[in-house]
């Protein structure tokens, strides 16, 4: 399949997959149905029209409100499908049409309503990460028969026994339920792809953390007893390491290693 063709089917699944996740976004740390009612307004309840609910264009076509009652509608719901697009088109672009496309891309979606729901209201949703398990699992199956990926696949399920038993110890310091359910699904994606992605992602994911809780304070936004969602830094340092965990690697080494 030509590249370009890919990566356009593939932008427009995450634009509509963006769609979706702002309803996950909204609805799962509600407790609601993510399919009754459908979409309509908070403030008025009239559902959203059918053309109104094109990706990132239903938003320009309103001019951002309510077609009934004109309450604003958050530019978050177009910046979320068309960071979707852009996500979900940056992994094709990386993983081209294989076997772990799909697992991967499914990640994506995950890691978007993952780190805006911790945003939100500082938790990561068991109904969202537990089952993530054995859909990854799932996805991964057919490279693990169709291109003999098995070492792959032990490695990936090797790094993830390492991860929950290290962040199992952190959160005896104070490190959130939801981040340690998390880590371990990263780890596995990560040793998917080798023992280099598992490193670079965890010590990115601690570094972009730190950083982000160090400027919070220094602006006088947080403390050290404040609570800042974790999640949304662990989500970025496994990207990260999906995109440049090699390069980064390898710098790291050659920092370690002694010129003559």
């Amino acid at each position: 399949m030509p590249q370009l063709f890919l990566l356009g089917i593939v932008g427009v699944l995450g634009l509509v997959t963006g769609s979706f996740l702002n309803v996950v976004i909204h609805r799962v740390p509600r407790g609601e149905s993510l399919v009754r009612p459908g979409s309509h307004c908070p403030r008025c309840g009239h559902e959203v029209r059918p053309r109104h609910n094109i990706p990132v264009a239903g938003w320009l076509l309103l001019r951002g409100r309510c077609a009934d009652c004109e309450a604003p509608i958050s530019v978050r719901y177009p910046l979320v499908e068309a960071g979707t697009a852009a996500l979900f088109v940056a992994v094709a672009a990386k993983f081209g049409w294989s076997w772990e496309l799909p697992a991967f891309l499914y990640l994506a979606a995950v890691a978007v309503a993952l780190a805006l729901i911790d945003l939100d209201v500082y938790r990561l949703p068991d109904q969202i990460v537990l089952p993530s398990y054995s859909v990854a699992l799932i996805l991964l199956l057919p490279a693990m028969i169709i291109d003999d990926r098995w070492d792959a696949a032990t490695r990936g399920l090797i790094a993830a026994a390492v991860v929950w038993v290290l962040f199992t110890i952190i959160g005896l310091f104070g490190m959130g339920g939801g981040d340690i359910k998390l880590a371990p699904l990263l780890a596995f994606h990560l040793g998917w792809l080798g023992w280099s992605w598992v490193l670079v992602g965890l010590f990115a994911g601690f570094v972009l953390g730190g950083v982000a809780g160090g400027a919070l304070m220094a602006m006088r936004r947080a403390t050290g007893r404040s609570r800042i969602p974790y999640g949304p830094f662990l989500l970025a340092g496994a990207f990260l390491a999906i995109f440049a965990g090699a390069p980064i690697a390898g710098w790291y080494s050659s920092l370690l290693t002694p010129t003559v």
